[in-house]
């Protein structure tokens, strides 16, 4: 995908620092199962900074949708892992996309991603009837670090497009650009989910499963409180208030692990899909 012909991120955002290079091409992955039957309406898995995890996600797809055993069972979901727009952090194009407290991700993702992997030639030769449910119950989001605050705050603002997460080494502090226009509402970016604002304790309860990790190592680990930047103690917070709201949640913490870290990816990551995934059932549309 190309930046520039998109209405949402076409990298010329006025918050962006010049110095931050942007890509000019997006590229995304697509894993169609095997047991996928075109024509059906498709559950999908967004994974940011493709291709991320698709080699491990692929692997549990491979074996788990053809399990004999309910409870290890897999539906066959596509896979669409989305390349971010480039650089790092406050400033640039993929901190822009993954760290803003808006539902500007997930419209881009629905609006613009998911209807590009559908028109695409290589895909329609292939499934030329391919698509996706529009039931958020089939759409599933997974990230580490920024891509898995993203995760979050796609369900968390649009849980009618996107209601199972899967959420590593998640940047749920401030990193949100200090010159966002959402700065005004959310000053401390996603430290707002479980402190400041504490979104989750005082919003209503939304209707989604969310898997949730954090390592003993992670970055900026040892912060202290006052700077919002404690990543380990942001993604504590965040498991204790969906735990006190009443969340379907489930929180891995990674002893001895550091950021994003492949170990605790590959242990878990197969187990988290047939958590995140309990209880899916077809609709139909």
């Amino acid at each position: 995908m190309v930046l520039a012909n998109s209405t949402l991120f076409n990298g010329k955002d006025a918050t962006l620092d010049r110095s931050k290079p942007v890509n000019t091409n997006r590229s995304i992955s697509v894993y169609v199962p095997a047991q996928y039957k075109d024509g059906t309406p498709a559950p999908v898995l967004i994974i940011q900074d493709g291709p991320g995890q698709l080699g491990m996600v692929k692997n549990a797809l491979d074996n788990l949708t053809i399990s004999q055993d309910a409870a290890r069972k897999l539906p066959a979901f596509v896979v669409v892992a989305v390349q971010n727009g480039g650089n790092d952090s406050k400033g640039s194009e993929r901190g822009l996309e993954y760290d803003t407290l808006s539902d500007r991700y997930a419209r881009f993702i629905n609006q613009e991603v998911l209807p590009a992997v559908i028109a695409n030639t290589s895909v329609k030769a292939a499934y030329p009837n391919l698509k996706f449910t529009e039931d958020s119950s089939g759409r599933a989001t997974l990230g580490c670090s920024s891509g898995g605050a993203a995760a979050v705050t796609m369900g968390w603002f649009r849980p009618d497009l996107f209601a199972r997460i899967l959420s590593y080494s998640s940047t749920l502090v401030d990193q949100q650009d200090d010159d966002a226009p959402e700065e005004v509402m959310y000053p401390l970016g996603a430290w707002e989910y479980h402190s400041g604002k504490s979104l989750i304790m005082n919003s209503d309860k939304k209707d989604l499963r969310i898997f949730l990790n954090v390592n003993e190592n992670d970055l900026n680990a040892g912060d202290a409180e006052s700077t919002h930047h404690n990543w380990v103690m942001a993604n504590k917070r965040t498991a204790a208030a969906l735990k006190a709201k009443g969340y379907h949640y489930r929180f891995v913490l990674g002893r001895g692990a550091g950021h994003c870290d492949g170990g605790v990816q590959s242990a878990t990551l197969a187990d988290a899909l047939l958590w995140v995934w309990r209880g899916y059932q077809p609709t139909g549309r």
